[in-house]
């Protein structure tokens, strides 16, 4: 029996309307405040930059993409920001559970320092990180006594990444671990439960989707950095030269064509990349049942 059918006499289905009833108004204003703010701020820029790389056809767009030097810029990227961002959920999650769950001197001091890489400029934490990592720095000397190099190389990119969206991941999952009942955690206790048992089955689910955010937004971040890595990086082809950076140089060298490529290519990548974690995101939430 059809759902049409299933309704009494004299009554129609009623038809799926895109507008819903609301106590506020201005819908039509705001509606289109909003679809103007997109396009003209975001959906007609990206427009542009995929028409511009577009114009040199497909075979000069797949040449300059598979370039080496392309390619490894691409790698070093993505690569080192999706493991920055896997850190910064890691650790980020640990420092929102200690500013919430403990009192101690100076906490409100530490609280307020973790949005320091948001205020910071970039290129005054680039000087600072490569002071204190170079081979004579504070922190940089003792590492290369230990055989540790980060400076100038990649993995003093994957430092810069890390400081600048470890932000994102604590104060995404701060609030959430404010609301966690703690009679949960004792109920869990007195049923027996180890703290490991506890933390897995009793913390971690309501706290997995604003994880998956914070990662998502510290990838974000990581991959379009620029000024923080390169003073840190070294920026040597094929070995830590970031796609932003090598976009600055086709630039410099009037190779739009080339500079739109990978610009385009960094954009897909990163859509993708975007979309795959809200995916998993939404599968996160409807299978923990937690918004």
């Amino acid at each position: 029996m059809s759902d049409a059918a299933a309704l009494p006499a004299g009554r129609a289905a009623a038809p799926a309307r895109f507008r819903r009833p609301s106590a506020l108004p201005g819908f039509r204003l705001t509606f289109g405040i909003t679809l103007t703010y997109l396009t003209l701020l975001v959906l007609l820029p990206l427009a542009v930059l995929l028409l511009r790389a577009a114009s040199v056809g497909p075979a000069g767009l797949w040449a300059l993409v598979t370039d080496d030097r392309n390619l490894a810029a691409l790698k070093t990227s993505f690569g080192l920001s999706i493991a920055a961002a896997a850190i910064d959920a890691v650790f980020g999650l640990l420092i929102a559970w200690v500013l919430t769950r403990y009192r101690f001197p100076g906490r409100r001091i530490i609280d307020a320092l973790v949005d320091l890489p948001f205020a910071l400029p970039t290129a005054v934490a680039g000087i600072a990180l490569a002071s204190l990592y170079a081979p004579n720095g504070w922190i940089g000397e003792p590492l290369m006594a230990l055989g540790i190099k980060v400076a100038y190389t990649p993995l003093g990119i994957l430092v810069a990444l890390v400081f600048v969206g470890l932000p994102f991941c604590v104060r995404t999952v701060q609030p959430l671990v404010a609301e966690i009942d703690r009679s949960s955690e004792e109920a869990a206790a007195i049923l027996g439960a180890s703290r490991f048992r506890a933390l897995v089955t009793v913390i971690l689910p309501p706290l997995i989707p604003a994880m998956l955010t914070g990662f998502a937004l510290a990838f974000a971040r990581a991959v379009g950095e620029y000024g923080s890595v390169i003073f840190v990086a070294g920026n040597l082809p094929y070995v830590s030269e970031i796609a932003p950076l090598l976009i600055v140089i086709k630039l410099e060298e009037f190779n739009y064509a080339g500079a739109t490529a990978i610009a385009a290519v960094m954009l897909l990548m990163s859509f993708a990349a975007l979309l795959a974690i809200n995916l998993v995101q939404d599968f996160s939430r409807r299978r923990f049942g937690h918004v």
